[in-house]
């Protein structure tokens, strides 16, 4: 009887079926691949680290690194507090916080110094002079407090200018029904700068509407944290901010459009993006034009980000949730080595509280929380964001891994007198916390927003423009 030859059937890779060493060794060479690849994609973020660090070796950037703490003792117990802090803690015993929402404090100038130390560009201030003193009371070219509340910063290329638009709050504050502090809508406010220092006031280019009291922009509505981006396809700027009714229940946003930096904007339409809640918002324009909205949503449990139409006019259908449950607000995104990066708040009203920065490779994400970025001052000053909340992230063109982290110290008893904190941001460093989603530590930086009581950008940085 004649045996037949059986022969093993070769698969597409040319592995013998049947062997045993086959798959295994496919296996390896898919991880051996992969490592190589990290380890590549490694060296090359490594080469980038270390030419930063060698640029920010620099004594001016030194300076901004340096940590400085503060020792605010909290007075002894007195009488009567104010209704706002008793409300909050009742019995407990009192706490910084307490005594930074308390008008009646006795450390009130700790967080809000009176006029007399104004920062004023009209006067010859001598050594102080383009210094930023974070917390003080601004000035702008006419000796009038800057009005720019929750706002962020677009540098216009044509007019080699910077442009800060934010909420106009020169109103009287009062107590709305749901028991928030607010003032009528009065507008979106611009400011343009040269130097980043000394700001000249452009007006109101976005007014509230006085009459029509089924308008998004009456008086009696929410205009909050506007933003402006400029469109080169149409050569039309677009603001995007956050609509709301006195009661929060709106969770909108609203587009306006202009030919002009300083307006005037025409308003455009309100709506809910993508079907849902929208309440602290940013927008952010990429690097290849692209521009997205970021924005808290489902009670402010969570972050949605989606691209905007080409004519930044509206959002696409596209849209991902991040930081599902966490409970952040307040977004300021920027990008540095092709990695995006964010800074966001909890939810605790005018109260401070923590900041966590966050990074991803892709805009959509996943995003991984890196930590806590703020680092001098106190412990308390840390878990409070130095008593401020952020709305932007300025780029600083022409200077490594280095921005402007852009934070307002709201003033509850008097939303007008808040205050503007701005301190520098470095990029640079391992991240604090482990990846969320994977083993071990990212391979990006670390964000690190340094406290200062007078601080400077490093000389020459205006000569370099974008």
């Amino acid at each position: 009887m004649r045996m037949r030859n059986k022969q093993r059937k070769t698969t597409i890779l040319g592995w013998n079926a049947g062997s045993r060493c086959s798959m295994p060794t496919l296996i390896w060479s898919l991880v051996g691949f992969l490592l190589l690849l990290h380890f590549y994609s490694t060296l090359h973020k490594t080469d980038k680290v270390e030419e930063t660090q060698l640029q920010m070796s620099h004594p001016s950037f030194q300076e901004l690194q340096v940590v400085e703490e503060e020792n605010i003792q909290i007075p002894p117990p007195r009488g009567r507090r104010s209704p706002r802090a008793a409300k909050r803690r009742p019995k407990k015993k009192t706490t910084l916080i307490d005594e930074f929402l308390d008008e009646n404090s006795p450390i009130r100038h700790v967080f809000f110094p009176d006029r007399r130390s104004a920062v004023d560009p009209t006067k010859d201030t001598g050594n102080d002079s383009s210094y930023y003193f974070p917390g003080r009371m601004w000035l702008d070219t006419e000796g009038n407090p800057i009005q720019a509340h929750g706002g962020g910063i677009m540098y216009d290329p044509r007019s080699r200018m910077y442009y800060w638009y934010g909420e106009y709050k020169d109103g009287p504050t009062f107590i709305a029904p749901k028991g928030i502090a607010r003032v009528d809508i009065i507008g979106v406010s611009c400011y343009s700068s040269k130097n980043l220092w000394t700001w000249r006031n452009e007006g109101i280019v976005l007014a509230a509407e006085e009459a029509n009291e089924t308008h998004d922009l009456h008086k009696s509505n929410v205009l909050e944290r506007p933003k402006v981006i400029y469109n080169e396809k149409t050569g039309k700027y677009v603001m995007w901010m956050h609509i709301d009714d006195a009661n929060y229940t709106k969770a909108a946003v609203g587009v306006a459009i202009s030919d002009y930096p300083t307006g005037p904007f025409d308003y455009v339409f309100s709506k809910q993006p993508h079907g849902f809640e929208s309440r602290d918002m940013t927008i952010f324009k990429d690097d290849d034009g692209m521009a997205y909205l970021v924005y808290s949503s489902e009670d402010n449990s969570e972050l949605h980000i989606g691209p905007l139409t080409e004519d930044y006019l509206d959002v696409t259908p596209v849209m991902k949730k991040i930081l599902v449950g966490q409970h952040r607000e307040a977004p300021a995104l920027f990008k540095h080595d092709e990695t995006y990066y964010m800074i966001t708040s909890g939810c605790t009203g005018w109260a401070p509280n923590e900041a966590l920065a966050h990074a991803a490779e892709s805009i959509m994400g996943p995003w991984e929380t890196v930590g806590n970025p703020c680092i001098g001052g106190s412990k308390m000053f840390k878990l409070t964001t130095f008593f401020a909340q952020g709305t932007f992230v300025l780029p600083l063109a022409g200077l490594p891994a280095s921005f402007i982290f852009m934070a307002d110290r709201w003033n509850p008893a008097d939303l007008r007198d808040s205050r503007y904190v701005w301190l520098p941001l470095i990029v640079g460093g391992p991240a604090d916390w482990p990846l969320e989603y994977n083993f071990g530590f990212p391979s990006w930086s670390r964000v690190s927003i340094y406290w200062h009581r007078k601080w400077r950008l490093p000389s020459g940085w205006s000569d370099i423009k974008r």
